[in-house]
């Protein structure tokens, strides 16, 4: 059965070398009067891309602020002191220098200035009503952010990692140039293909299976992304394949990949408390946990892994054993994350077994103390969680 959907792409992408330089016009386009530009460490500033962006601000008299400081799963207690700022500043427009977590963070400030209460609100049920408007400049090709309705946020009490959904937050544009992802770490950018990759395989492995064009978009970004990130490992000022990687990134998350089918999304809720909990980098979690997850419920859903086998990981069909033939497609895309450095299990990821009472606590906080499930083609609830958590051991 085909699923009803509604797709909406609002953002406005201005793609390619030198695209930084167009930062000026777009946000006087979109009734920019006083930015906050908000970035992470102090790359930022050693790549020079912070002066282009302030020179382009000023050339066409608008007034900034800025706030640095955003870290890896971006937490609560930044976006409270972007508040205040933005506030004292009287603010209408936020400006993400960086990554997904730059860019959540932004939204996450662009719903707390509007909102009266807590902004941890939103993270805990409440629906948003505003946002202020959101523009992106994107360094980090990995989380889809800058095309997505998603903001993920870490309490920094608790360490509770929390997401929220909402066209709100769309970015009114998003400059990119694959240049400026040149410098990028080997790790990173592994870590960025394979959250690329993963956002469409938690659409892929879907129970509504009738979209083929759907399923050709994102066999064929899926196969994509792979190559080009092999070719990049090596050859890191590669323009070609850094800008499909930098592309899929946006179109990963968009819901593009989303059109008939229903995501799932179980591995990243999983991961969400493993990056949480340790601090780890979120594409290298979904690398450690996906194919325990993958053989939790495969034998269930045989069909789909199969076509993922020999469509995307160019596995030989083997008609008389179909588990065998879905089995190598996990396995293709285990060796994958080697090839690229990325890990395949937990021990692999922190360098060390992790505990029992540790997947407990994984446990505890990712089913919410029992009282939620996961996922959508396989339901999984908190004895299912543990299972993954111990596999993937």
């Amino acid at each position: 059965m085909l699923k009803d959907f509604n797709f909406y792409a609002p953002t406005r992408v201005v793609f390619g070398r030198e695209s930084e330089n167009k930062i000026g016009q777009l946000a006087k386009d979109y009734g920019a009067n006083r930015v906050l530009i908000h970035y992470g460490g102090g790359s930022a500033e050693r790549s020079g891309l912070l002066n282009v962006v302030r020179q382009q601000l000023a050339d066409v008299g608008i007034h900034f602020v800025e706030l640095g400081g955003v870290v890896p799963n971006p937490l609560l207690s930044k976006v409270y002191e972007g508040i205040e700022l933005c506030r004292c500043e009287n603010v209408d427009f936020i400006l993400a220098v960086g990554g997904g977590s730059v860019i959540d963070s932004s939204k996450a400030i662009g719903y707390g200035v509007p909102y009266s209460g807590d902004v941890w609100d939103f993270w805990c049920g409440k629906t948003p009503e505003k946002c202020l408007p959101i523009g992106a400049v994107l360094t980090i090709p990995a989380a889809g952010s800058e095309m997505s309705s998603s903001c993920v946020i870490t309490k920094d009490e608790g360490l509770l990692k929390r997401g929220v959904n909402s066209d709100l937050c769309r970015c009114k544009f998003a400059v990119m140039n694959p240049e400026r992802t040149y410098t990028l770490p080997s790790y990173q950018t592994a870590a960025g293909a394979t959250d690329i990759m993963m956002h469409t395989m938690e659409r892929y492995f879907s129970k509504y299976e009738d979209m083929t064009l759907t399923d050709a978009i994102a066999e064929a970004l899926l196969r994509t992304v792979k190559d080009s990130a092999l070719v990049v490992m090596q050859h890191p000022e590669d323009y070609r394949n850094r800008a499909q990687i930098m592309w899929a990134g946006s179109l990963a998350h968009n819901d593009l990949t989303e059109c008939g089918t229903e995501k799932d999304f179980a591995t990243h809720r999983l991961e969400h408390e493993l990056s949480a909990l340790f601090g780890v980098t979120h594409g290298a979690g979904l690398a450690a946990l996906w194919p325990s997850w993958a053989r939790f419920v495969k034998h269930r859903h045989l069909s789909r892994f199969v076509q993922f086998a020999v469509n995307v990981m160019g596995v030989e069909n083997d008609f008389s054993h179909p588990d065998e033939t879905a089995e190598k497609g996990i396995a293709a895309l285990e060796d994958f994350y080697r090839k690229i450095g990325m890990p395949t299990n937990i021990h692999e990821l922190l360098g060390r077994e992790i505990t029992d009472d540790e997947i407990d606590i994984l446990v505890e906080k990712c089913s919410r103390g029992g009282t939620i499930t996961l996922g959508a083609m396989e339901v999984i609830d908190q004895q299912a969680m543990r299972e993954i958590y111990q596999m993937a051991k």
